[in-house]
C-alpha cells in the first residue's frame, strides 16, 4: 500500500492532519510508533485470517475481519461509543507471548488485551490507562482460543480503529511452527464494529504469499448468467422479460431460477409478468429509483384462473406506475411483495376472480386501494395503503398507515397499530459508482408504515461475499464463511453433502432468484451458530432423499445468549419436503437460538408434484421453536405429518399463522396423537407461561379420509400469560372436520358450507 493511498484514505475520512502524519509514520517504517514492553520473540502469528468479531462496527467498510488480514490499508473502526472490543478467535488453544496494536489515528487510551478460553470468561493479560497510539507490541503472559482488545476510553471523538491487531505465540500439540511463522494471516476475524464496508475485520488477516501461492477465498466476481441485469438502454427488454416468462410461467418444478434487475431509471410500457423462481428487484438505493411505467404482474392463466399454486417468485425495490390503474399481484405462498411503490390500485385476485391463496407485503407503499378480492388470507406489515375494499377469511396487518380498522371475525380484519419488532431484509443496489452493493437495514421497533426513503442500515460492497455459483462445493462454501466473507447465491441448485455452516455473528446469506439448497445423503441444509445478528434471506431449501433432521437449524440445542439488541432474521427462506421429487426431513426449521425474528416464511410438505405421499415424503414438523422471545410475522407453514409448528420457548409471538393441516393421512388411526384426535395444527407446549398470538388460521382437507376429525386446530396451555387473538379453522368442502377451535373451545365446524369457526380471545 502507497504513502499516497494511506493519505486518501486519512483525507477522505476528513480527520485531523495528526492522522496523516500517522499515516506517513507507518508507511514510512513506523517512525512514530510507541512500542510497549518487550521485543517479541521469534514465535508465531495466530490471529492472521482467523475469525474476528467485534461489539460494533462504524460502517460496512470497516468490517472486524479487516483488523486480521495482514493488509495495512485496511481497518476496522468502532462505533463512536465505550466501551468496545475487538476478539479473533484463534480455533484452538494458544500459549499467547505477544500482542501488536497498529493503530489508526483513533486508538485507545485505556484498554485492555484479554483471553477466553470459550469466548465468554476472559482473563486480563494487559492492561493500561496511558495507551499512547502508533504500532504498540505488548509483551503478554497468557492462554487461551481467544484474544481481544477491550477498549474503555477513546483518544478522540471517533470509535476505536486498528490496521492490524496480531497475536502471537504458540499452539497446543503438535509441531511447532518455523520461527517466525504469521499464524493469523487469512484466518476469519469479527469485531464488535467495522467503520465502513472498507474495513472489514477480515481485512486484518489478508494473506498474500506474492508468488502465486493459494490465498484465501476471494470476495465479488460475476453474478452468473441467470441474473438479468437492464437498463433503460437496454434494447428488447420486453422481449428478454417474455421469455423468461414463457418458460418459467407453469414451470412449477423445474430446475431453472431468475433474477431480473432493473437500474436507477424509467421504463416505459413494459409489462413484466413473473413466473416460477422468477425474482424482479429494482437496483436503487430507494424504490422511487427505479420507475416502471406499466406492470409487474402475476395472474394464473396457465391453471385457468386458480392462483392457488402461484407460488416462489418476488418483487422488491421499485416503483409501478400501472398502465390501467391498477397492477395484479395474484400470488398464493412464497410469493413476497417489498418494498414497492405502487402509483394506483393493487389487485391481489387472478382475472375472473378465480381461487387464490396468499400472500405477504412489507414496506410498500400502495397509494390506491388494495383489492383482495378472492383472496382467502393476507399479511401487511409496515406498509402504507390508500384503502382496503374486504377479505374473505383473515387479513392481518401490523404496523400499516390507511389499514382498515380491528373488526375480526366481521369483517374478518386483525389490526396491530405497530410491528413490535422488524428488520427489512437485506438488498442489492448499484452505488455512484455502479458497484454492486447490499444494503443492510437496521432494526425497528413498533414500526408503522415503510423505512424508505433513506432506510437507516449499512452497505456491505459485492468484494465481502462470496458469490456461490452451482456446483460449488459445500465446503468450499465454508471456507469462504469461516475467512469471515458473506454468502451471496446466484439462481441455482445446490446440493450440498455437509451443512452450510454460519458461525459468524452479523453474516449475510442472501439468495437472487430463489437459489436453492438441496442436502444430500441425509444431512442438515444449513445450520447457524448462537450468535448475534445473522441475516437469512432470498433461498428455498428442498429437502433430498436422505431424511434430514432439520433442513435449517438456528442455534445448537441448548443455546442461551441473549440477541435482543441484535437478533438473527429469517426473511423469505422457504422449505420443501417433496413436490420436486421425493424429498424427506424430520423437522424443517429448528429455532434455538433467542431472540430470532421469521418474518415470512412458508414451509411446506408437498400434497402434489413429483414424490408425494404419505410414507414417500414423511416430514413431523415443520417449525419447532426452542429458543425464548422468537417472534414471527407472516408464518405459512402446510401439510406436515404431526404437529406444523411446535413452540417451546417463552414469550414467544405469532402474528399471522396460514395453515393447511396434511391433506393424506389414510385414517384416523394414523394421526392419532394419544387420547387426542390429530396433532394441532399449532401447539404450545405445557411448560410455557407466556406466549401471545394474532390473526391463526387453520384449515383442513382430508382427502384420502373424510371422515377424519381433528379435535382442535390450536392446542395451548391455559394459563394468563398464553394469550390467543382472532383464531379460525375452517373444513374445505367438508373434508373432515375440527371438533373446536382451540383446546376445547369454539365451535366445531360441520357440513359442507366452508365456514369459518372462530374465537376471538382465548383465554
Amino acid at each position: 500500500m502507497s504513502i499516497l493511498s494511506h493519505l486518501q484514505r486519512s483525507i477522505r475520512r476528513h480527520r485531523p492532519l495528526t492522522a496523516v502524519v500517522a499515516v506517513m509514520a507507518l508507511a514510512l517504517g513506523g517512525a512514530l510508533s510507541a512500542t510497549t514492553g518487550t521485543a517479541r520473540a521469534a514465535d508465531t502469528l495466530l490471529s492472521q485470517g482467523k475469525t474476528a468479531t467485534a461489539s460494533s462496527t462504524e460502517n460496512a467498510g470497516t468490517p472486524a475481519s479487516a483488523a486480521v488480514d495482514g493488509n495495512t490499508g485496511t481497518r476496522w473502526s468502532s462505533a463512536a461509543a465505550d466501551p468496545q472490543w475487538l476478539q479473533v478467535d484463534l480455533g484452538a488453544s494458544a500459549t499467547i507471548s505477544s500482542v501488536t496494536l497498529n493503530w489508526e489515528t483513533a486508538y485507545g487510551t485505556a484498554f485492555k488485551i484479554q483471553t477466553s478460553a470459550d469466548g465468554t470468561t476472559w482473563t486480563d493479560v494487559y492492561s493500561t490507562t496511558t495507551g499512547s497510539g502508533g504500532v504498540q507490541t505488548l509483551a503478554v503472559n497468557g492462554s487461551g482460543r481467544y484474544v481481544r482488545m477491550y477498549g474503555t476510553a477513546r483518544a478522540t471523538g471517533y470509535g476505536y480503529s486498528l490496521w492490524e491487531f496480531q497475536v502471537y505465540g504458540t499452539t497446543g500439540g503438535g509441531s511447532t511452527p518455523p520461527s517466525g511463522s504469521l499464524l493469523s494471516q487469512g484466518k476469519t476475524a469479527t469485531a464488535s464494529s467495522t467503520e465502513n464496508a472498507g474495513t472489514p475485520a477480515s481485512a486484518a488477516c489478508f494473506f498474500s504469499d506474492g508468488g502465486g501461492g493459494t490465498g484465501p477465498i476471494q470476495g465479488g466476481g460475476d453474478l452468473g448468467p441467470n441474473v438479468k441485469v437492464f437498463d433503460p438502454s437496454t434494447p428488447n427488454i420486453q422481449a428478454q422479460l417474455d421469455q423468461i416468462f414463457s418458460q418459467q410461467e407453469s414451470n412449477q418444478f423445474g430446475d431453472a431460477r431468475y433474477q431480473v434487475f432493473f437500474k436507477p431509471g424509467t421504463y416505459n410500457g413494459l409489462n413484466d409478468q413473473v413466473g416460477f423462481y422468477t425474482s424482479v428487484s429494482g437496483l436503487g438505493k430507494n424504490p422511487d429509483d427505479v420507475q416502471i411505467n406499466g406492470d409487474i404482474t402475476v395472474d394464473a392463466g396457465w391453471f385457468n384462473g386458480n392462483a392457488t399454486q402461484n407460488f416462489w417468485r418476488s418483487v422488491e425495490n421499485l416503483a409501478i406506475t400501472p398502465s390501467n390503474g391498477t397492477d395484479r399481484w395474484a400470488v398464493a405462498q412464497a410469493a413476497p411483495f417489498r418494498r414497492i411503490h405502487v402509483k394506483g390500485g393493487l389487485n391481489l385476485a387472478p382475472n375472473g376472480y378465480g381461487w387464490a391463496s396468499g400472500g405477504y407485503i412489507a414496506d410498500s407503499k400502495i397509494d390506491g386501494t388494495v383489492g383482495p378480492y378472492s383472496q382467502q388470507q393476507w399479511y401487511t406489515r409496515d406498509s402504507s395503503v390508500g384503502g382496503w375494499t374486504n377479505g374473505v377469511w383473515n387479513m392481518v396487518f401490523s404496523g400499516v398507515q390507511g389499514a382498515p380498522a380491528q373488526g375480526f371475525p366481521n369483517p374478518v380484519y386483525t389490526t396491530l397499530a405497530t410491528t413490535p419488532e422488524s428488520r427489512e431484509k437485506p438488498y442489492m443496489y448499484l452505488d455512484s459508482s455502479g458497484n454492486y452493493q447490499v444494503f443492510v437495514p437496521n432494526l425497528r421497533t413498533n414500526a408503522s408504515g415503510v423505512s424508505w426513503p433513506n432506510t437507516p442500515g449499512t452497505s456491505l460492497p459485492l468484494s465481502q461475499f462470496y458469490v456461490a455459483k452451482p456446483g460449488v462445493s459445500a465446503a468450499t462454501i465454508n471456507a469462504a464463511l469461516a475467512q469471515g466473507l458473506n454468502l451471496l447465491f446466484t439462481p441455482g441448485i445446490y446440493h450440498v453433502d455437509q451443512p452450510i455452516n454460519v458461525t459468524r455473528a452479523n453474516t449475510v446469506v442472501l439468495g437472487l432468484g430463489y437459489a436453492t439448497v438441496v442436502p444430500d445423503n441425509g444431512v442438515d441444509a444449513m445450520k447457524v451458530a448462537d450468535v448475534d445478528g445473522v441475516r437469512l434471506a432470498g433461498f428455498l431449501i428442498d429437502a433430498g432423499t436422505g431424511k434430514s433432521p432439520q433442513l435449517l437449524q438456528v442455534g445448537a440445542p441448548g443455546s442461551s445468549a441473549g440477541h435482543s439488541g441484535n437478533p438473527t432474521t429469517i426473511q423469505d427462506v422457504f422449505a420443501r419436503i417433496g413436490g420436486a421429487g421425493p424429498g424427506q426431513a424430520s423437522t424443517a426449521f429448528e429455532i434455538n437460538s433467542n431472540d430470532v425474528i421469521i418474518d415470512h416464511t412458508w414451509l411446506w410438505r408437498a400434497d402434489h408434484g413429483a414424490g408425494v405421499g404419505w410414507t414417500t415424503n414423511p416430514a413431523d414438523e415443520g417449525l419447532k421453536v426452542n429458543g425464548n422471545n422468537v417472534l414471527a410475522t407472516g408464518l405459512f407453514v402446510e401439510h406436515f405429518e404431526k404437529y406444523d409448528v411446535e413452540w417451546a420457548g417463552q414469550n414467544g409471538r405469532t402474528i399471522f399463522f396460514q395453515n393447511e393441516i396434511a391433506y393424506d393421512p389414510p385414517n384416523q388411526a394414523a394421526i392419532q396423537n394419544g387420547s387426542v384426535r390429530g396433532y394441532a395444527a399449532y401447539k404450545v407446549d405445557d411448560n410455557v407461561t407466556t406466549h401471545e398470538g394474532w390473526g391463526l388460521g387453520s384449515y383442513c382437507n382430508f382427502t384420502a379420509d373424510p371422515t377424519i376429525v381433528q379435535d382442535h386446530g390450536f392446542e395451548a396451555p391455559t394459563t394468563a400469560g398464553v394469550k390467543f387473538h382472532d383464531l379460525l379453522v375452517v373444513s374445505l368442502g367438508g373434508m373432515g372436520q375440527y371438533a373446536h377451535v382451540i383446546n376445547n373451545t369454539g365451535p366445531g365446524t360441520s357440513g359442507t358450507s366452508t365456514v369459518p369457526s372462530t374465537v376471538t380471545s382465548y383465554p
